[in-house]
C-alpha cells in the first residue's frame, strides 16, 4: 500500500502562493488528487494529475489559480496555488489513487493552509 504525506502548508496574506509537495512512499501510476476541508464544511476535491501529467480539476473555485503537477522521479505531487484567498483557508490533504474524485487508497495527514485578508 502507497502511503501519501503532504508538506508546505502555512500562513499566507491574501494575494500570495504557496506551494504543497505530496510524497508517495513509493512508484505509482495511479492518479494522486488533491483535497481539502474547511471547519463545518465537507471534504472538497480539488483536482488530480496522472502519471504522464495530465491533470483534472474538480472544483470551479481553483480553475486558473491553483495547478496540480507531477515529479515521477521525486514520487511526488505538488499543488501550486496561487491568488490566494481568505475563503481558501482549510486543510489540505492529498490522496492516492483517485477515481472520479474519490480516493481508493491511502490518505495522508493534512496540512493546514490560512489566508489572511
Amino acid at each position: 500500500q502507497v502511503q501519501v504525506a503532504e508538506t508546505g502548508g502555512g500562513l499566507v496574506q491574501a494575494g500570495g502562493s504557496l506551494r504543497l509537495s505530496c510524497v508517495a512512499s513509493g512508484r505509482t501510476f495511479a492518479l494522486i488528487g488533491w483535497f481539502r476541508q474547511a471547519p463545518g464544511k465537507e471534504r472538497e476535491p480539488l483536482g488530480a494529475v496522472a502519471y504522464g501529467g495530465g491533470s483534472v480539476y474538480y472544483a470551479e473555485s481553483v480553475k486558473g489559480r491553483f495547478i496540480i503537477s507531477r515529479d515521477n522521479a521525486k514520487n511526488t505531487v505538488y499543488l501550486q496555488m496561487n491568488s490566494l484567498k481568505p475563503e481558501d483557508t482549510a486543510v489540505y490533504y492529498c490522496g492516492h489513487d483517485v477515481r472520479n474524485g474519490r480516493v481508493f487508497g491511502s490518505w495522508g495527514q493534512g496540512t493546514q493552509v490560512t489566508v489572511s485578508a
